[in-house]
């Protein structure tokens, strides 16, 4: 068990769109395919089941790095409010993977806790925080900062083109 301190990644947005829209990117299986992933990444598979106790499966692909697949085990579901899923690195079903045989290091968190929250601030504008907890302080946060930073963007875009 790692002694290293640990922290939470958190990040806020605000989107120019109402907070519904903003909601259903999270769910909408073609708007995941085209937000997920950081620069230099498509998302060829978005198998979303979204209710309490489902479990998404989500891939992001690049030349370079190959398929990554991660699943989404949600927890917690609250509509235009809350949710709160358990992440994981994946194989292409689905199950589990140990993030060390992918190439990741020992302390790359499995069983991850992340909650995105969702905030009308008006009609059409929405504050979006995303929590991903106890992170090992390092170069891993520092990279998943970067990755999220870059899916919301593209997120940002998506509502942008509408």
């Amino acid at each position: 068990m790692s002694t290293q301190p640990k922290r939470d990644l958190v990040i806020t947005r605000v989107f120019e769109a109402p907070i519904a829209r903003v909601w259903q990117a999270w769910h909408d299986p073609a708007d995941v395919k085209r937000w997920w992933g950081p620069n230099g990444f498509t998302a060829p598979v978005a198998r979303i089941d979204f209710r309490e106790g489902g479990t998404s499966l989500v891939c992001m692909s690049s030349p370079q790095f190959g398929e990554n697949y991660s699943t989404w085990a949600y927890r917690q579901i609250i509509p235009l409010s809350r949710i709160e899923y358990i992440h994981n690195l994946a194989d292409k079903d689905g199950n589990p993977v140990d993030p060390a045989t992918l190439g990741m290091p020992a302390d790359f968190p499995q069983n991850q806790r992340h909650a995105v929250t969702f905030k009308a601030l008006s009609d059409h504008r929405t504050e979006l925080t995303i929590t991903e907890y106890d992170w090992t302080v390092g170069n891993m946060i520092e990279l998943s900062r970067m990755g999220m930073e870059q899916c919301l963007d593209k997120m940002a875009a998506i509502f942008a083109g509408e």
